[in-house]
């Protein structure tokens, strides 16, 4: 297999020439990116610069003007729901808001995935459930709780363990850290990393929270003026001259969360005479 081939193989989502339109508005002009299986991916950028529109059309679940998404070497651009349920089935979504259903518990959220694509036993199911649920970290009391007797980090965890279920291979997170304190932030950080290690995930994430993009994101994609303006790991796009970047990473909470990263790396980082 040419070198070309064995890194056609490693992508898990390649997004081609994407256009998007939407209330007349130009979304994505000729967007192109790939993710490498087993990476953790960022899309980042200001408000209304299309993250989570790019993460919508790559879940089907939107569509763009013209352009092509692949997911696991499949077209999903123009598949009808019926047609993308077995790439659905490969992949667990976690929505901004986590979307949980608030008049079930924890346990029944993560189980109606379960009984929506399997023939499992409702036994197994609450198994099945239970277990992703401490896959997350929740205590196993937190199973009977309903989504407004959780705190926000809970939510968050609740939203993680029902987009578990299926053992996807693919995760997409939509804002995994927004509204959350910075203690419970850091936890998801660390979560996002250790299930990604643990499990052999990948992961595409949309974020805004610049302390999870130094702590977990291998690579970044940043998008601005309908495209995308750099994409590199979070030092080579510290070192960008694009005006948009540098605003976006020297402002004062990107020199603030940059400035933390290289305290973390400083401190485990062997010394000379330890070595």
């Amino acid at each position: 297999m040419s070198e070309a081939r064995e890194r056609a193989a490693d992508r898990v989502i390649e997004v081609r020439g994407l256009n998007t339109r939407l209330g007349g508005s130009v979304i994505h002009e000729d967007v192109s990116l790939a993710m490498i299986r087993g990476e953790i991916f960022a899309l980042v950028g200001a408000s209304g610069c299309g993250k989570s529109t790019l993460l919508r059309e790559a879940i089907a679940l939107l569509q763009p003007v013209s352009g092509s998404i692949k997911v696991f070497g499949q077209e999903v651009v123009g598949l009808s729901d019926e047609q993308a349920l077995p790439l659905r089935r490969r992949w667990g979504v976690m929505f901004e808001r986590g979307a949980l259903f608030s008049s079930l518990t924890v346990l029944e959220n993560v189980g109606v995935v379960l009984r929506e694509h399997t023939r499992l036993s409702k036994r197994l199911i609450d198994e099945t459930a239970a277990v992703k649920i401490a896959l997350t970290g929740l205590p196993p009391d937190a199973c009977h709780k309903y989504p407004n007797e959780l705190s926000g980090g809970m939510r968050k965890r609740a939203a993680l363990a029902r987009a578990l279920a299926l053992d996807p291979e693919l995760l997409f997170l939509d804002e995994p850290t927004a509204g959350l304190d910075p203690l419970s932030a850091s936890g998801i950080d660390e979560l996002v990393r250790h299930l990604r290690d643990a499990l052999g995930l990948s992961i595409m994430m949309v974020t805004h929270d610049l302390d999870l993009l130094w702590r977990g994101a291998d690579r970044v994609a940043v998008l601005g003026e309908g495209r995308i303006l750099g994409t590199g790991t979070m030092t080579e796009l510290s070192r960008s001259d694009h005006p948009l970047i540098r605003e976006y990473f020297y402002g004062p909470r990107g020199r603030a969360a940059r400035e933390q990263a290289w305290k973390r790396n400083s401190t485990t980082q062997p010394s000379a005479s330890s070595s």
